[in-house]
């Protein structure tokens, strides 16, 4: 067996049988632990690179075993109410606040109307705004991103510094945010995490939250997520920066014109990342990315992991990627 496809392939055949039983109902499979047990593809993944130049019959058995073991345990394992939330759900829908760019204090205010005064009866839904205004000073501005289970959009321009609506579901968020000289810094968090999952079809059951920034400023942009979805249109703004991490994620990302160095770094567990670049631009491609399936149209690989596009070394501003990954799908577009 010296086919370097064939752990990739068992892999991919035992997903595709497991939603196969699992659609005709030989199996009853818990969706959610994909989400708490992700790491195991990040475990196959470095079992296979460890072994990766070898062939023998013992290291094709390491791999085959993490696989099948790591596979039983994704099927079969049933956790109970372990990664539940433990109290009784009621629904309240219509709970709105406004926060302007001193948020912290009436955050903690609106904990208090969490409970509906019925022991073991909270809110499970809300709304939130969330606005910080521009200045003049602000050149350079960084927005840091942290929570999972939630979809984050961006598509459009604000004259705020920075804007975001929420639609809260079991978890709510907050902002901060200060500024040394012309840099701006704006960390929104997740602030009750209390294990709420990610509902990749059901839009009524999900945290979502629409951003818009000031397209003045040079933005650089960090997101640390579990099992989230993000689809970011970038092509208005100046991006020196991005850096995105996630487990189960989905990540979608569409820039415009470069800086004189534009920096994206992806790394994912298990994940669909995206890119769009500027058919136009130069742009690099390094990859570190196990068992990845990985696509980069128009590219050319000019070493092992590593792409590039027609003319990179000599042009003068560029895109440059860093992916790494366990078992992921990245792609690179031009557009």
């Amino acid at each position: 067996m010296k086919n370097d496809k064939f752990i990739p392939g068992l892999v991919l055949v035992l997903i595709g049988l497991a939603f196969l039983l699992d659609n005709f109902g030989y199996i009853n499979f818990h969706w959610s632990n994909i989400f708490h047990l992700w790491p195991i593809f990040l475990i196959i993944a470095g079992v296979n690179l460890v072994f990766a130049h070898n062939n023998t019959p013992i290291a094709y058995a390491a791999k085959i075993g993490v696989i099948i073991l790591g596979f039983g345990l994704l099927l079969f394992g049933n956790f109970g109410d372990r990664f539940n939330w433990p109290y009784n759900y009621t629904w309240h829908s219509g709970h709105n606040h406004n926060h302007d760019n001193n948020d912290s204090d009436d955050d903690d205010d609106d904990d208090d109307d969490d409970t509906t005064g019925v022991k073991g009866i909270v809110k499970i839904e809300g709304n939130s705004n969330f606005n910080v205004p521009f200045t003049a000073d602000a050149k350079t501005a960084e927005l840091h991103i942290s929570g999972g289970g939630t979809q984050y959009n961006l598509t459009d321009t604000t004259d705020q510094l920075f804007k975001a609506d929420t639609k809260e579901h079991f978890n709510s968020y907050e902002l901060s945010h200060s500024n040394s000289g012309s840099n701006y810094v704006l960390n929104f968090d997740m602030k009750e995490k209390h294990g709420g999952h990610f509902n990749w079809g059901n839009d009524d059951n999900k945290n979502a939250v629409n951003f818009k920034l000031n397209s003045s400023p040079i933005w650089s942009i960090y997101v640390e997520a579990g099992a989230a979805g993000l689809d970011f249109d970038l092509s208005k703004y100046k991006v020196q920066k991005i850096k995105l991490s996630g487990g189960a994620a989905s990540f979608k990302v569409k820039l415009g014109e470069p800086l004189a160095t534009t920096d994206i770094e992806v790394s994912t567990g298990m994940a669909s990342v995206n890119i769009n670049i500027p058919q136009n631009a130069a742009c690099e491609i390094e990859t570190d990315s196990g068992l990845s399936s990985n696509n980069f149209d128009g590219f050319t690989k000019t070493s092992d992991g590593n792409y590039q596009t027609p003319g990179f070394a000599s042009a003068k501003n560029k895109i440059h990627i860093n992916i790494s990954g366990g078992m992921s799908d990245f792609k690179v577009n031009r557009y």
